[in-house]
């Protein structure tokens, strides 16, 4: 009996190891966006951290004495960072601005990226980064929250299925009270509320959201208009920027209507389905209601968390990295979901400022 155990304990013992050494070879660069903690706060078996991009060293030792990290892990620049720990990867929580550079450094050295939404800060950093990304042959993801929710891949299933027939109207809400309400930290405020870190406030936080979503749903189509209004209800707050952004998407059949603020009473991200014959409505990331055509009234459902490597921007980075899982044209995280994301954007930007639609060439 002692035999056979020690021989599972081996047996075990390799598979352990071969799955650790598999794992992804993670950099991350910047500490400022409070997603981080995303990363940082979870043991995730198919990445390592190798190491962190992070000059403001306050910063970076509150995060690490937090998390019992190593302060060893921390590093100046990114040259720095790539030639003593060799990612295989890097995931940037600094300013949108800085997502260009990141991919400048990292595409030409075969190391992938992924980034916190929107993809950048305007659609001419956008080409600049998809150019990169195409000639060196990396993986380009942007990373939104909503990507995970179970409820958005029912509805988008169900849409695919012809559950509720042609889509006539999509409404995506996201938002908080506001950055300074809820209390981001220090560092996030600095870039958040810099139109030109950031790109723009609310309408750039949070409008992406609905773009993103939208797209997924029409499978890629662009919007023939754009036509958007961004006002400061909070000027005494947030000086420089918009804090709430309307933005209303033409296609040839439907209607996409995305609502983005901090100044909702709640934190929210939540979007409704209208199709010919039936709606889905998803209030959060698991809980549902719905009514199909035959229905007499409405139901509510409650979805299952995504199975792994689908729970988790993570995971799902490794996986596409090691060719695990399949690539799909459109879908969130995707390049070309997130060159139409900023081809919204930038139109949705440009209609605020004259008052005028947007029409896409």
């Amino acid at each position: 009996m002692k035999v056979y155990f020690s021989l599972f304990m081996i047996i075990f013992s390799l598979i352990a190891n071969a799955q650790e050494n598999n794992a992804l070879k993670i950099g991350i660069v910047g500490l400022s966006h409070s997603h981080v903690h995303w990363l940082l706060g979870n043991k995730y078996d198919d990445v390592e951290i190798v190491g962190i991009v992070e000059s403001n060293k306050d910063l970076a030792k509150r995060y690490m004495d937090q998390y019992q990290m190593n302060m060893e892990l921390v590093f100046d620049t990114m040259d720095e960072m790539i030639s003593k720990t060799k990612p295989e990867a890097v995931t940037a929580f600094g300013s949108i601005y800085e997502h260009l550079e990141v991919v400048e450094k990292c595409a030409p050295l075969g190391i992938h990226v992924m980034v916190e939404k929107p993809l950048a800060v305007s659609l001419e950093h956008a080409r600049k980064m998809k150019d990169l990304a195409d000639k060196n042959g990396i993986y380009l993801l942007t990373n939104y929250e909503t990507t995970w929710y179970g409820t958005n891949h029912r509805i988008y299933d169900m849409v695919q299925e012809d559950a509720i027939g042609d889509l006539r109207k999509i409404l995506v809400n996201d938002g908080h009270e506001g950055p300074i309400e809820i209390g981001v930290n220090k560092e996030f405020l600095d870039w958040l509320l810099d139109p030109v870190q950031n790109g723009g406030g609310a309408l750039m936080d949070f409008g992406c959201y609905g773009a993103n979503l939208i797209t997924w749903l029409m499978k890629g189509k662009r919007p023939i208009s754009v036509k958007a209004i961004t006002q400061q209800i909070k000027p005494n707050l947030y000086p420089k920027v918009d804090d709430d952004a309307t933005i209303l998407l033409q296609y040839e059949n439907t209607q996409g209507i995305i609502q983005a603020s901090w100044n909702w009473p709640f934190s929210r991200k939540d979007m409704e389905v209208y199709g010919q014959t039936g709606y889905l409505i998803a209030t959060n990331g698991s809980d549902m209601r719905l009514r199909l055509k035959n229905d007499k009234s409405e139901t509510n459902e409650i979805i299952n968390a995504l199975n792994k490597p689908l729970d988790n921007p993570f995971s799902y980075f490794s996986a596409m990295v090691r060719g695990t899982i399949k690539k799909e044209v459109y879908d969130p995280t995707s390049l070309e979901n997130n060159m139409i994301v900023m081809e919204i954007l930038e139109a949705a930007k440009e209609s605020a400022r004259t008052s005028r639609t947007v029409y896409l060439k």
